[in-house]
Parts: structure tokens; sequence; C-alpha cells
């Protein structure tokens, strides 16, 4: 069934030319390709068809020798389908295959319109909504905005497909202005105006609540403040939100009011304020990290890595996260007692777990939050142990896209948790523990892996032909002659070789100049000790 004439739509520009189905949803997206190539002739097969094969030979690649059912049958067509739900390395290679006329269709969703430069002859929308919200006129423009690209393109058209019932929608949205563009301070509280005031004292660029005042006034917020609040001034704004990191804990001084700022002192960070800043951490969730950071000291489980993996999921992940119970407890089931015992220290109960998956009512309040973000740490406890986002989102059911989302938000929590720690004393034991997690977080491979990924060029595959050559360490790699690696490694040009053993001499020189400058540090005469204390070294 095709009620919206797309294969006529189509067939008048592919495979020549390029074409962009917009789809409201990822799901829409996979069925729409689908769709097209049951009622495309088979002659379409033929175009580029050597090209399309080793398309498919780089995604299973990707993949780690899985491919996408759906990308199976629709890229011999030419068509494939783009969204979220891919992996950054499949967007990438099939965004590659587009540019070039190997694909010649793409299904996909509005955020390829914000995101990538992927011009086409026709663009369709399929329906005038993204997800269920109906299109904005900023959101339409980006879409139609990539039909015949000016210097790629000598003509282009879009086309958009609408249900008698929005019609009048559609006739408001086309004649429309586009929408104003306003500042986000005043709606993201504490990412926006605390985040930036915080910095600013931070930084020192302003010292009291007078200089604040004068830095907001030359914001995009200053400027558009009277549209935005109408109810409070930028000073009283301003002044709020200055009192709320006082009462948080993060700055320390006194807001005094608008008749006195004549005679107002300067405004200090505190230690956490400190640590809050430099470690990126979204105010909202500072004093949760706080208390489960304090939480940890008293009995970290360092037998696995779970209970750090639960301290570094990024709280704002688990929003979005809808556990599936049965899954959720099969999961805790394969845990050891001692990392079972994580959960109960988290605050998850095992019957908790176990009602939930059998259906029974619950008595006993637990925290969301918290059952949400463990739940998410054993999708990340899975990753670190297989290495294979294919296979643990199929054991989680979730989409592979999102399970490196997830992997790369966490590496990134992970790392502003370290900076964090170090700036509080108290936490000195996170230090050695984050920073060794956070590689594994970054690379997710096997540790023995991570020396040779932090080398230019290196990725996991490639890393895994150094080992398996005998290229074990950095220093094999520094002192490897690029004729023997281009012998030794499959697919690896002189060019390539070079340029990695070029990338593991400079790190390794980098690594060797810190390691000796360490060592000056610690030889290094102290200032201001009597000369009779002091002793030559052999």
């Amino acid at each position: 069934m095709d009620p919206d004439h797309l294969i006529a739509l189509m067939t008048e520009v592919i495979p020549n030319y390029s074409c962009l189905v917009f789809c409201p949803t990822k799901k829409n997206c996979e069925n729409v390709a689908e769709m097209i190539c049951k009622y495309l002739n088979k002659e379409y097969r033929n175009h580029r068809e050597s090209e399309k094969h080793d398309l498919i030979k780089d995604l299973k690649n990707i993949g780690k020798g899985i491919l996408c059912p759906v990308l199976k049958r629709t890229i011999p067509f030419g068509i494939a389908y783009h969204h979220s739900g891919l992996t950054s390395d499949e967007r990438k290679r099939i965004e590659e295959a587009y540019s070039a006329g190997v694909l010649c269709l793409l299904t996909c969703t509005s955020t390829l319109a914000a995101g990538v430069n992927l011009p086409a002859r026709r663009v369709i929308l399929r329906a005038p909504y993204v997800a269920t919200e109906f299109l904005k006129k900023n959101q339409y423009k980006q879409m139609i905005g990539r039909a015949g690209r000016a210097g790629i393109d000598s003509a282009g058209e879009s086309i958009l497909i609408v249900q008698e019932k929005d019609k009048h929608l559609v006739r408001d949205l086309v004649n429309s202005p586009l929408e104003n563009c306003y500042s986000n301070l005043i709606l993201e509280f504490t990412k926006g105006i605390q985040s930036l005031l915080l910095s600013l004292v931070g930084l020192k660029i302003a010292r009291n609540p007078e200089e604040i005042y004068h830095f907001m006034c030359g914001t995009l917020f200053g400027v558009q403040q009277q549209f935005l609040s109408k109810e409070k001034s930028l000073s009283d704004i301003t002044r709020e939100a200055l009192e709320c990191l006082i009462e948080k804990g993060l700055l320390k001084g006194k807001i005094t009011s608008e008749k006195e700022q004549k005679s107002q002192s300067n405004l200090e960070i505190t230690q956490l304020g400190q640590a809050t800043y430099k470690g990126s951490i979204d105010l909202a969730y500072c004093d949760a990290l706080y208390r489960d950071l304090k939480k940890g000291l008293e009995g970290l489980v360092l037998e696995s890595c779970l209970h750090l993996l639960y301290l570094t999921t990024p709280y704002d992940m688990t929003y979005h996260c809808r556990p599936d119970w049965m899954i959720y407890f099969r999961q805790f089931s394969q845990l050891n007692s001692v990392e079972q015992k994580v959960a109960a220290i988290v605050g998850v109960p095992e019957s908790f777990i176990t009602k939930k998956a059998s259906g029974q009512a619950i008595k006993k309040d637990v925290d969301n939050g918290v059952v949400n973000r463990l739940y998410l740490s054993f999708v990340l406890y899975a990753l670190l142990k297989e290495t294979n986002i294919w296979n643990v989102s199929e054991k989680f059911n979730m989409s592979r896209g999102y399970v490196q989302n997830l992997l790369n938000s966490a590496a990134s929590f992970s790392s502003c948790v370290l900076h964090f720690s170090e700036e509080l004393e108290e936490f000195w034991v996170y230090k050695a523990l984050l920073t060794e997690l956070t590689k594994r977080l970054t690379y997710c491979v096997k540790a023995e892996l991570i020396p040779l990924m932090e080398v230019a060029g290196v990725l996991e595959s490639r890393a895994k032909q150094l080992y398996d050559s005998g290229y074990k360490t950095l220093a094999h790699l520094a002192n490897a002659d690029p004729e023997t690696l281009v012998k030794m490694i499959e697919h690896l040009s002189r060019r390539q070789a070079r340029q990695i053993v070029s990338s593991a001499k400079m790190l390794l020189r980098e690594k060797a100049e810190a390691l000796q400058e360490e060592v000056e540090e610690l030889l290094k005469v102290p200032t201001g000790t009597s000369e009779g204390l002091l002793t030559t070294l052999p």
C-alpha cells in the first residue's frame, strides 16, 4: 500500500538524482524505507551495485559482523534510513555513501535537517509533524532548505504531504513568519543563569553583585528581559539567582538591597562551588552528586567497577529511561553476591526488582531516579564486559544509537566527576579510580587495547590487528618499521603506517617528558631550607 504516492514522487528523481523523505518518527523511517523497496523495480539494484556491496561490507565491519536486517534489504536498492537509533559510525558511513551517490534516497527524521549537510534534488515531508508535535516554521525551513543547495545542485523542490484535517494548520505554517530567537538563560535556570553567575565569580570576571548585574545587561537575556520576564526586573532575577547559589553553599557573601549597593562586599566561591564549575556539573545535580560520592566513601564496592559506574551514570539520562523489568531482574540475577550488594547500597532492594518483574504491588516507595540510574549502570557494565554495542542493545532491547549515546555521556560525565573530586580533598580516593574508568568508558575496549587506541588514527579494529601481530604496547608501536607494519597488518597503507608510527613516537615522547618533569619536581631543592640540613644525593 502506498496511499501517499511516494513511489511515483521518488521515481521521478532517483537513481540519477537524490531524494530525502522526512518522517515523523524513527520507526516510521524504517517502515517507509522497506515499503519503498517492496514496490521498486528490481532494475534499481543494478545501479552502482559493487559500491553498494562495499557499503554493506563496511557496515557489517562497523557492527562487528552484524548488519541491521532493514538496511540489508534496502541498501541494494540504493535506499537507507538515517536517525539517532544508528551508531555514529553507521550514520557517518551512510552519509558518505549518500553524498557519493551510492545511496540515492534516505528516509530520515528532523535531526538530519539541523545537523548534517546532505542536499537533495527533491525533499518530501511525509507529514507536518516531528513525533507528535506539529512543525514549527524554522523546522520546516530547515527541512525544505535541503532541496537544491546553491553551488551543489542547479534545481530543487520540496513536497509536503498533508491530510485533510491538517490543511488549515499547514496554510498558517506556510504563511507565518519565522519564530523569534530568544535567550534560554531564563528557561534553563540551573544550566542558564545560575551556572553563568557561578562561573563569573569563579573566574573572577565579576566580584560583586553590581559587577555581575552590569555583565548581565550585556547579554542577550539582558536585552530581551522585558519580553521574557515581565513580572521581575533584571536586577531582581540576578539577585534571586545569587541568593540561590549562596543558599546551595556554592557562593559565600552577602547580597544587599539596591539602596545599599554602593557598599557591597565581594562574593567568593566555596570549595563545593569551585568543584561544581570546574567539573562542569549541572547545578541541578551537584547536591545529589556530592551526597552520592560521600555515601560511596562509606562502603565503596571495588570487587568490580559496577559501583563506580553507578556513580558516573549521568543523572539527566534517567528521566527518559523506561526499564524492562524482566531484563532488569535477569541482569540483577546474573550478578555475583558482592555486586548485588551494590543495588542495596544505592537504595534498590532485591525484593523491589523481583516484585516489579512479577507484576506485584509495591508498598514501599523507592526513588525512581535511583532505580533508573542503576538500570543504566547495568547497561554500561555489560558494555565494558562485552565491548559490543550491538550485543548489549539487543540484550536490553534498546537502539544501538541510544546505547552509544549513553556510553559517550557516561564517559563525559565520568571526566566531570573526576574534576569535581579533584577540587574536594575528602574525595581524593576517587582520583585514581575515575582516571582509569574514564579511559575505559571513552574507548570501551579490552583494557590491553587502550594504550594502542591513544595513538591518533588507531580505532578498535586496528588496535586488535596490531595487538594480535605482537605490537602490544606504545613502545612497540613507536619503534615499529612502517614497511613491516604494511606487510603484517591487512588493509594498511604505507601512508597510514607512517602516520601511526609517527603519532606513537610523539605520544611516547610526551609521556616521557611528563615523567621527567615529575622526577625533576621531586628532586628540586625546597626553598627556605637551612643549608646545614641539606645533603647531596649519591
